[in-house]
């Protein structure tokens, strides 16, 4: 995997990456990051690829990674040799078990299965704006089992505003997914370090991402009244967006709690997050950790194995990025630091995607890390 980052998208130089890679053997498959800046930019990047016969894949985040940091300019480039397949299904149906289904009917068609005997990866960008791709997921696994082990992000704009956000050759889109296939020996690890609070509360009417009320009362009183019980915070509608991103709700699963950012609400008092809260799940209140007392890193890292010299590919949370605020771009030289790469490059996701280790099955996460090496 090479990885090139353009801090301007410059035709000049682009065109010239793309002819040393078109002139390779084999030729790659270009995966590409765009910030939501540079989305006009799209058009031409399928037309230089289309021009030198080089397979193009990508999405548009809400800023991209380098090794300066976060920017909303520039591309990142990775030309990837080893890609088993790649992917793009647009319009997925509110119905997660017809899109789970449309996802394993191109794997079948592109003859990506465990009948070779090999599990591979399954990397997946999801549009942000989907509701259901907690449950989407759930049915993908209910037919694909363990062929993959499924790991991905979420692309689109940090205002949660619908937005064609995935491209081919081809198509820009929107409502989708775009998948890539690796082979097994690729390594990638995903961690959110959140701690968990003592508060345990029962979601008992939700709707896809929207919860109506926790414990039987509106959501937005319940929040209130925990948060208060548990941090002594007075939140009110107009301070919700100083406090939420650090206040998240935690899902409690099977095997761990994953993180659920409160992202908006209603004058009904229901509340939006990022991903689904299943109806009757158990919740319980989390406070995102500061730095100095994070473990996230180190954890990522004992996942991952090292990856001393080698570029690592790396997904930021949106939301982990808005609690931690200056602090992120510490988080990610100590990621660099400890992880001995040689270099980070990526983007800001909105919301992630692991596998679990024990019983294979895909989880859906808020503010978490995403690395590949």
């Amino acid at each position: 995997m090479l990885i090139r980052h353009f801090p301007v998208i410059n035709s000049a130089a682009c065109s010239a990456w793309l002819d040393e890679l078109a002139a390779s053997n084999p030729r790659p498959l270009i995966f590409a990051h765009l910030p939501e800046t540079e989305k006009p930019w799209v058009a031409w990047l399928q037309n230089a690829c289309n021009q030198r016969q080089l397979d193009l894949f990508g999405a548009i985040f809400p800023a991209l990674l380098t090794e300066q940091g976060f920017t909303k300019n520039g591309a990142n480039l990775l030309a990837s040799f080893n890609a088993a397949a790649h992917f793009l299904v647009s319009d997925l149906a509110t119905d997660h078990a017809a899109a789970a289904g449309k996802i394993a009917e191109i794997l079948a068609n592109q003859g990506v299965t465990d009948s070779d005997g090999k599990q591979h990866q399954l990397f997946m960008i999801f549009d942000s704006t989907l509701p259901n791709i907690g449950s989407i997921l759930a049915k993908l696994f209910d037919r694909l089992k363990r062929s993959f082990a499924y790991t991905g992000v979420n692309a689109g704009s940090e205002t949660f505003q619908p937005m064609p956000c995935l491209f081919d050759n081809q198509r820009l889109v929107g409502g989708g997914v775009a998948g890539l296939i690796l082979e097994k020996d690729r390594r990638i690890a995903v961690q959110h370090g959140y701690p968990i609070a003592k508060s345990l509360m029962r979601a008992s009417s939700t709707v896809g991402n929207r919860i109506d009320r926790i414990d039987g009362q509106l959501a937005m009183t319940a929040y209130q009244r925990v948060i208060a019980a548990d941090f002594g915070i007075e939140l009110t509608p107009e301070n919700f967006y100083d406090y939420a991103v650090h206040y998240p709700f935690g899902l409690v699963g099977s095997l761990e709690v994953l993180v659920r950012i409160p992202v908006a609400f209603n004058e009904d008092g229901s509340i939006f997050c990022v991903g689904e809260v299943p109806p009757n799940s158990m919740l319980r209140l989390l406070k995102a950790p500061a730095l100095a007392a994070s473990n996230c890193v180190r954890a990522l890292v004992r996942q991952l194995g090292p990856s001393a010299g080698t570029p690592l590919l790396t997904y930021y949370c949106a939301g982990r990025r808005l609690h931690f605020g200056d602090n992120a771009t510490a988080e990610l030289q100590e990621l660099k630091t400890v992880s001995g790469a040689s270099s980070l490059y990526g983007a800001l996701s909105l919301g992630e995607i692991s596998t679990d280790g024990s019983l294979g099955i895909p989880e859906f996460h808020n503010a978490a890390l995403v690395c590949l090496s």
